[in-house]
């Protein structure tokens, strides 16, 4: 896998040659904030025969992958390569280091990073089961011990069972689009309609 400085990237962009950029980030993390140009599809939701249908990944059209700061493009650059792509490029830093170089991004609606959802709702759950152990019952302690075990196995192994979970929540889809970012009459929006992220 190959990576790339978003400066870099941003030159070829203006020198007009064709760049691809595939964002992995939640829905809502991307109407958030997202490079301009770039298109929505989350990790859980990579389609990689999509992409090559489009003829991207090849050695004339490479495509660009980016996150939020590198993580889960760096998954996603790696699944891509084991789905036969081979021309997959990583944005170091994600979107957080392209706006931080001043790069064009389009700015929405402001919402929570899928991070600190992890987080918060880590912390709840410990707090709960400390206090629930001390007003309860003893054995809400273990709720606390589940919850730094899965931390800890997280560390280790760079997955996150809660983050996976708290994507696939109402709060973090678009109204009206499926998580691919197209209108979905189950979502509630119309069929054949276009979703603006």
């Amino acid at each position: 896998m190959r990576s790339m400085q978003p400066k870099e990237v941003y030159e070829k962009i203006q020198r007009g040659e064709e760049v691809v950029i595939i964002d992995v980030r939640t829905p809502v993390e991307f109407r958030e904030v997202h490079i301009v140009g770039a298109r929505n599809m989350p990790l859980d939701q990579l389609d990689a025969e999509a992409l090559k249908a489009e003829g991207l990944g090849t050695a004339e059209k490479p495509l660009y992958v980016v996150c939020r700061s590198g993580n889960r493009s760096s998954k996603a650059c790696d699944k891509l390569l084991a789905a036969g792509l081979e021309n997959i490029i990583n944005i170091d830093g994600g979107t957080l280091a392209w706006d931080a170089a001043g790069l064009p991004v389009k700015r929405g609606k402001k919402a929570i990073s899928l991070e600190r959802q992890v987080r918060i709702a880590a912390g709840f759950l410990v707090l709960s089961g400390v206090v629930l152990g001390y007003l309860v019952h003893p054995g809400f302690f273990l709720l606390s011990g589940f919850v730094g075990a899965g931390l800890m196995f997280a560390g280790i192994t760079d997955t996150c069972a809660m983050g996976m979970l708290l994507a696939k929540m109402p709060w973090n889809r678009v109204s009206g689009c499926d998580a691919s970012g197209k209108s979905s009459p189950a979502a509630g929006g119309a069929q054949g309609s276009q979703c603006s992220t």
